[in-house]
C-alpha cells in the first residue's frame, strides 16, 4: 500500500466517523441524540442549525462515496487469471477424471 492509499484511508475513516456523529446529533421531531447538547430547545446548536447540519450532511456523504470508489480503485489487485479461464481449466480437469 502507497503512501496515498494511507492517506486516503486516514480521510475514509474520519470521514464515516464525522458522518456517523452528524447524522446521531441531528432531531427529528425533538427526539434523538440532538437533545444532549441543546437540552430542551428545539435546536441544537442554534436556530439556523438545521440548514447547515443538513449541508455538512451531504458534504461527508459525498467525501464518503467518493473516498470509497477511489480506494477500492487504487486498492484493487491486478486480475492475472481471468474467472473465465480458472472455470474453463477446472471444467477440463473434471471431464477427464470422471471415471475415476
Amino acid at each position: 500500500m502507497g503512501v496515498l492509499s494511507i492517506i486516503l484511508l486516514i480521510l475514509f475513516v474520519i470521514a464515516s466517523l464525522l458522518l456517523v456523529f452528524i447524522v446521531a446529533i441531528q432531531t427529528e421531531s425533538g427526539t434523538g441524540l440532538g437533545g444532549i447538547f441543546g437540552g430542551g430547545s428545539d435546536s441544537t446548536f442554534g436556530s439556523q442549525t438545521g440548514k447547515v447540519l443538513n449541508r455538512v450532511t451531504a458534504i461527508l456523504g459525498t467525501a464518503f462515496l467518493v473516498l470509497a470508489i477511489v480506494l477500492a480503485v487504487i486498492n484493487k489487485s491486478p486480475a492475472d487469471n481471468s474467472l473465465l479461464d480458472v472455470v474453463n481449466v477446472e471444467q477440463v480437469q473434471g471431464q477427464n477424471e470422471w471415471w475415476n
